[in-house]
């Protein structure tokens, strides 16, 4: 039981150094997201990703260091979480220390992921709003009052002053 444990406690502190690594990136892409440094945002995204893929690796094993624990408890792999884990290791202080506090760092750093993650996106809905007052902006200049030219039926002619509203022209 205590390699086991000692496996889990091993795999848990690489993870957190994972996720340490994707709290850097994300801090580091908020900056970009604000000057709308799209290819700097891109090969940060691709980091992540690369991140994202160890960090899953890592999550089978210790799903698989789990499942063993469990079954040398006696308990149901499905119901038997880390904090109860803490708790069945009241014979083992040492064990129980170490899993608390790499549990406790866990938690601190996808909490802190989590905030910039969620600043990130707050950053990223107003520039994607932003580009849309942008776009709205530039079709409102497109489109011109219609002139004061009538017909001979006291209707106007649908004219617009001065603005070509073709589509794009590629020659230009």
């Amino acid at each position: 039981m205590a390699s086991l444990l000692e496996n889990l406690i091993d795999v848990l502190d690489r993870e957190n150094v994972q996720y340490e690594k994707l709290v850097v990136l994300a801090e580091s892409k908020t900056p970009v997201i604000v000057a709308g440094d799209i290819e700097n945002l891109g090969k940060i995204t691709e980091d992540e990703q690369e991140i994202v893929g160890i960090i899953q690796g890592m999550e089978k094993q210790r799903d698989k260091f789990l499942a063993d624990i469990a079954n040398v408890v006696n308990r149901d792999v499905e119901t038997l979480k880390l904090i109860d884990l803490i708790q069945m290791l009241d014979k083992m202080p040492d064990q129980q220390e170490k899993l608390e506090g790499i549990q406790k760092r866990l938690r601190a750093t996808i909490d802190k992921l989590r905030e910039v993650n969620d600043r990130n996106q707050m950053l990223l809905a107003e520039r994607l709003d932003m580009v849309d007052f942008n776009l709205n902006m530039i079709r409102a200049m497109k489109s011109a009052p219609q002139t004061a030219n009538y017909s001979r039926d006291a209707y106007t002619n649908g004219q617009s002053l001065g603005i070509f509203h073709g589509g794009f022209d590629a020659k230009q």
